[in-house]
């Protein structure tokens, strides 16, 4: 299950109560006041964590609520402070208020953190109140309640490389080529309704993650389908691939298909025309890969590639090229 958007419910820990509490020791006949501090409660925290691809992890459970603190004892023990709930989240997660809708944080790099609820603090044992007028003092309070707060998390970038084309344009085929990804694949047009993500391993220290955004279709700018959704998804990929089937099963025109999603893409957002893009022809095994490759190179002004993820056939000039526009997006 992909999940790039959830709300869930911060809740943290209340503050343990103060104690009321003389000492009461053989031969000590006027003991002085003795009531320790109720612990800090919990807190609830956000941390963005290198590794983590996705909010699934989260989503099973709707309400994350940090312990409390223990309440004071006698002996001027203070309670122990409830522990922190940490809960990690891919970088690049938008963190809103719910309720007010506007954006708390973005947790841009690993190791960035928020208080999504903080815990109340502890109440004071009468051994605070100890004063020169006031030997023997009653007063002591309870701990805070903790903060309460409704959150929805959002994924800004949900892949470093985003595979875009029209349906059945071989985007699972390949993910599952490049990753131990396993995207439904199917003979017909077919287009999965959320995005397949993969880790590609180039290396021991390279690698990178690959989505299989779901086929767009004409109208997706305006909502037609589930485009909006779809096209959210390809504003959160840093770099596009974008695949082009060579002989498509409704008899539309290889070349035109590509300018139509080019179009789409505009259309939603126009920072997309300044993305980076690579263009590939997939399954070159068929016959019209070649002819359909020779007129889109003349058609756009970028280098066009042309793979099988079948065979294998350019998959290695095509990792090389995403390589290098990654390589040139980190040193922008």
């Amino acid at each position: 299950m992909f999940v790039d958007r959830i709300t869930i419910e911060c809740i943290g820990g209340d503050g343990g109560n103060g104690c009321l509490s003389f000492r009461r020791e053989k031969y000590v006949p006027r003991g002085g006041p003795d009531g320790g501090d109720g612990g800090h409660g919990g807190s609830v925290i956000l941390e963005a964590r290198a590794g983590v691809d996705q909010l699934v992890a989260l989503a099973h459970k709707k309400t994350w609520k940090a312990p409390r603190g223990r309440h004071g004892m006698g002996a001027n023990r203070q309670g122990k402070r409830g522990e922190d709930i940490v809960l990690y989240v891919p970088p690049g997660t938008l963190v809103y208020d719910a309720e007010g809708e506007f954006v708390l944080k973005d947790l841009v790099e690993p190791g960035d953190r928020l208080v999504a609820a903080r815990g109340g603090k502890g109440g004071y044992g009468n051994a605070r109140f100890k004063s020169a007028v006031n030997q023997a003092p009653r007063e002591h309070t309870p701990g805070e309640k903790g903060e309460v707060r409704r959150l929805t998390l959002e994924l800004k970038v949900i892949a470093d490389v985003g595979l875009v084309g029209k349906p059945n344009a071989g985007k699972s085929t390949l993910l599952s080529r490049l990753t131990k990804a396993r995207p439904e694949i199917a003979a017909y047009p077919f287009t999965t309704k959320h995005p397949h993500l993969g880790r590609v391993t180039v290396d021991w220290n390279t690698s990178f993650v690959l989505a299989d955004i779901p086929g767009l279709i004409e109208g997706a700018h305006a909502g037609v389908g589930l485009g909006h959704e779809f096209l959210r998804h390809i504003e959160r990929s840093g770099i596009l691939v974008h695949l082009v089937e060579p002989a498509p099963m409704d008899g539309t025109d290889p070349v035109a298909n590509y300018h139509a999603i080019r179009d789409e893409l505009v259309r939603y957002s126009e920072s997309l025309e300044e993305r980076p893009e690579i263009v590939a022809v997939t399954k070159a095994e068929l016959p019209e890969a070649e002819i359909v490759h020779r007129r889109l190179q003349e058609d756009v002004s970028t280098e066009v590639l042309l793979i099988s993820a079948v065979t294998g056939a350019g998959l290695d000039r095509l990792l090389q090229a995403i390589l290098r526009r990654l390589q040139a997006t980190q040193h922008a």
